[in-house]
This record gives structure tokens, C-alpha cells and sequence, in this order.
């Protein structure tokens, strides 16, 4: 779980320069089709985000700097997520809920699956 204790590291990203805790939300993030390798081979993980990552624009930059551990690239082109991943968000289609413009709740699963299977 990435929390609290990676205060620095979130506040270096989103340049918090305050002294005051800063307001979290818990979501979840699921991995699959092959995506999982990119993030240590799990499949589910939870994490905390600052409440100044509001929408999923912002949530696809955080979890390229904090949850991806390799090949960035594989996830992410440009601000956005590379084609061929398909993303769910509370196991509705993205384009349902109006793709990176969606405002990111407490509790939301997000789930990305890639659909490429090289053959």
C-alpha cells in the first residue's frame, strides 16, 4: 500500500510545500492481460493518493511515478494510456464515464487490462 510514509515522495510530484497533512483517498488498482508484470506482478493493488489527484488524467501521471517499476512505456503514451489497454472504471467501459476528464472518487477500482497479445 502506498501511503502516508511516501509523503516526500508525493509532495515532491505535486509540489506540496505546506506543513499540514495532506487529505488522502483510497482507490483501487487491478492490473491484467500482462500489465501486471510492469508493477511487480500484482494484480490488485490499494493505494492512497493525495486528494489534489482529482481526475484520471492525473491519476494515469501518478501511477506511472509512483506504482509502475518498469517499462513505462508499456502503460503510458504521452498523458494518456497507450492504445490497446482496455480500462474499466468501476467495471464500467472508460468512455462511459467520460475517460480522462472522470473525477476520481473515494473507493474507485480502476482496472487496466491490455488486449495485446502479440500474436
Amino acid at each position: 500500500i502506498i501511503n502516508r510514509d511516501n509523503i516526500s515522495r508525493l509532495s515532491r510530484i505535486h509540489k506540496v510545500t505546506h506543513n499540514y497533512p495532506i487529505e488522502m483517498v483510497s482507490i483501487t488498482l487491478i492490473f491484467g492481460g500482462g500489465l501486471e508484470t510492469l508493477v511487480g506482478n500484482q494484480k490488485s493493488v490499494s493505494v492512497e493518493i493525495p486528494s489534489s489527484v482529482q481526475l484520471l488524467s492525473d491519476l494515469i501521471t501518478w501511477i506511472r511515478l509512483n506504482v509502475i517499476t518498469e517499462r513505462h512505456d508499456l502503460f503510458v503514451l504521452g498523458e494518456t494510456i497507450r492504445p490497446g489497454i482496455l480500462v474499466l472504471i468501476n467495471d464500467s467501459d472508460w468512455e462511459l464515464e467520460n475517460t480522462v476528464h472522470y473525477s476520481i472518487q473515494p473507493n474507485d477500482t480502476f482496472c487496466f487490462i491490455s488486449t495485446l497479445h502479440g500474436g
